[in-house]
């Protein structure tokens, strides 16, 4: 149930809270500046560095919980990909302080989230949490790879 509350709060809830909140204090900035800070930032760090911080130090709950996965010989493998997980959800904490980096972290993010998502469509034995992972990984893809097509538009 905690899984189902974070992924809601990061990928949707803290995302539109901070960019209502922005949106009224500055007024001036246009939506999509706004989504594309807000985004990068919660769905991208926040999102990534908890997962990541998690895998590193409880790769049994990523492999046993939300992949189902029994073997300790895939822990190595997940401890790794938290490493991944961690260094992108570091790139998507720093876009706050260095602004510029927004497009190369939404980029990461949505090819990141776009491939785990369609790895996860392709286990045919998905529990339900790994179904909230690939709905909500191909949603952050899309959302993702369409600000920086917005972008170079």
């Amino acid at each position: 149930m905690l899984y189902y509350a974070i992924v809601f709060l990061l990928m949707l809830a803290l995302p539109a809270v901070s960019i209502a909140i922005e949106a009224f204090m500055s007024g001036a900035m246009p939506l999509v500046v706004l989504l594309a800070k807000w985004f990068v930032f919660w769905a991208v760090g926040m999102r990534l560095f908890l997962a990541g911080v998690r895998q590193i130090a409880q790769p049994k709950y990523t492999a046993q919980v939300i992949l189902g996965l029994k073997s300790d010989e895939v822990l190595l493998v997940v401890r790794e990909l938290g490493f991944a997980n961690l260094s992108m959800g570091l790139l998507g904490l720093a876009t706050l302080a260095v602004p510029g980096w927004q497009l190369a972290a939404a980029l990461a993010g949505g090819i990141f989230y776009g491939l785990a998502g369609i790895n996860h469509a392709l286990q045919p034995h998905r529990n339900r949490l790994e179904n909230v992972a690939m709905v909500s990984d191909l949603l952050a893809s899309a959302v993702l790879l369409g600000l920086c097509i917005l972008a170079l538009v």
